[in-house]
């Protein structure tokens, strides 16, 4: 299909964010209620009425996940009937721009002419709430509060790779060691990134926390600062303490001219591109890179006839440190300037999976303001979710849709073999990558070494952080700990790590 015809063509016409922080957080909204009233911002940005959108996109939640799917929730609180209205299957941090790219797909196949996308995440709200129903204050969120399901534990999880928090590390760590780079001089990109984030936070009135940090303040471990996974303190990973909601509209170009909406508040879409990791940490070919994120970078820039020179601003999630490190090295990004326009997940604010819409309504607001195209890069699950796309504030002559933009069978050409795992292994091992992890205290709680056997198989083992040497050894930064030979024995508990 030809991208002349205005009526297949893309563009963002309307968005809107919110921060809900009363007094006393059990006062906030609801999930649901983030959504309708970011809804409601960006109708008014756009200037058109809510109840004529035709499709409505809505990014999961987990804060009130007992409400369910939103999906007729929300369309009756914005007064619109949507022939097309979903909720995506699980809350990853890509969300946000598959669902941009699948309105920009629909509106591309002429099927829709207005598309909505949103989401909000409650939090701050459903921990004051949550609080309250502990202490017997609140006796009627009891009754909702969703009933967790214990699971035994499978073997990542037996070794304290649990969440996010516990895993991103691993290519942290994993990276540096690839990179040649000592500790000091990684942590400090870490630091001088962050930094730049907190600046744009500051200056974004959407933003969470709007007070700028400097590096050293990142650099900094202290009791408002603590340790959380090495290398990572408490200013280098998410926020996710927020009540924050985004959404945007999409319609076609002749939509948007039927409505009377000034070209110079148009932001027009590009064409996308996804991949992802093996759903287990344990069945990745490595930790020092990521053949997705490669992929759906490298496919974007393809894809719309672009370079790293072509982008006035970038978006690079940032979960944790090592994300937005490896991605600007395969886009090219260099390290001094903002990799956000937003804030980043630690300043702008961590919605859960929500985050990149904030993204898209700070990108839009860029370009409508200054320069040509922005680049999008989301990631979710434990560094195993990417999908990228393009902004711009002018026509983007190589888009085309609807467009195929799953290019997994691509990344998996790319994939190095996946070593073999062995859960009981005990006899020498070379460090593939490691963490250790800290209480709310600040001391070592635990830690753990991904280690690899002379015959290549992947192993874990536990790190005994009562060892002040072997501490030492793995967080001191005085040598590298990844590809240095130790040994792993058995223990009551499991397997032990021990060096030579």
């Amino acid at each position: 299909m030809s991208m002349t015809d205005p009526e297949r063509i893309p563009v963002i016409i309307g968005v809107g964010q919110v921060n809900d922080r009363p007094d006393d957080p059990d006062r906030g909204l609801d999930s649901l209620g983030l959504m309708v009233e970011a809804l409601k911002v960006a109708a008014q940005d756009a200037g058109v009425p809510l109840a004529d959108i035709d499709s409505l996109a809505i990014v999961d939640q987990i804060s009130f996940h007992h409400l369910g799917k939103l999906c007729e929730p929300l369309a009756a609180a914005i007064g619109a009937a949507p022939a097309i209205n979903y909720q995506s299957a699980a809350p990853h941090g890509d969300t946000p721009i598959r669902l941009l790219n699948e309105a920009a797909n629909r509106i591309g196949a002429g099927e829709v002419k207005l598309a909505a996308v949103v989401g909000g995440e409650a939090l701050r709200t459903a921990a004051g709430r949550a609080a309250k129903a502990a202490s017997g204050e609140d006796k009627s969120y009891n009754a909702v509060r969703k009933v967790a399901t214990r699971r035994e534990p499978n073997y990542a999880q037996r070794h304290g790779l649990s969440a996010p928090v516990d895993v991103y590390p691993l290519y942290e760590n994993a990276t540096r060691a690839a990179w040649g780079e000592s500790l000091e001089d990684a942590q400090f990109e870490s630091a001088e990134i962050w930094s730049r984030f907190s600046e744009v936070a500051a200056e974004n009135p959407g933003a969470w926390i709007r007070k700028p940090a400097s590096p050293a303040d990142i650099l900094d471990v202290n009791e408002r600062n603590r340790p959380i996974a090495f290398p990572y303190s408490k200013l280098m990973v998410a926020n996710s303490s927020v009540n924050q909601g985004a959404g945007f509209l999409v319609a076609s170009l002749a939509e948007a001219r039927r409505r009377g909406i000034a070209e110079d508040r148009l932001v027009y879409v590009g064409m996308g591109a996804a991949a992802k990791e093996p759903a287990s940490i344990l069945a990745r070919d490595r930790y020092d890179h990521s053949v997705s994120m490669e992929t759906s970078i490298a496919r974007t820039l393809d894809l719309n006839g672009m370079t790293v020179e072509d982008f006035d601003c970038v978006e690079l999630y940032s979960c944790f440190p090592c994300v937005p490190k490896m991605a600007r090295r395969i886009l090219g990004w260099p390290w001094d300037r903002p990799a956000s326009v937003f804030g980043g997940l630690t300043f702008g604010g961590g919605p859960i999976a929500n985050y990149m819409s904030h993204a898209v309504v700070s990108m839009v607001d860029k370009l409508r303001r200054e320069g040509r195209y922005g680049f999008l890069f989301a990631n979710g699950g434990f560094a195993t979710d990417n999908h990228c796309i393009v902004l711009g504030n002018r026509p983007i002559a190589a888009a085309r849709f609807p467009q195929d933009f799953d290019y997994q069978a691509e990344a998996e050409e790319k994939r190095g073999p996946v070593p073999e795992l062995v859960e009981d292994y005990a006899g020498p091992a070379t460090i593939e990558s490691y963490t250790v992890f800290y209480g709310r205290d600040g001391a070592p709680r635990a830690g753990v070494v991904v280690a690899r056997t002379p015959e290549g198989q992947r192993t874990l083992a536990h790190v005994d952080v009562r060892d002040a040497a072997m501490l030492a050894f793995l967080t001191d930064g005085k040598a590298e700990p990844a590809g240095t030979e130790g040994r792993i024995v058995a223990l009551d508990e499991g397997f032990g790590w021990r060096a030579n």
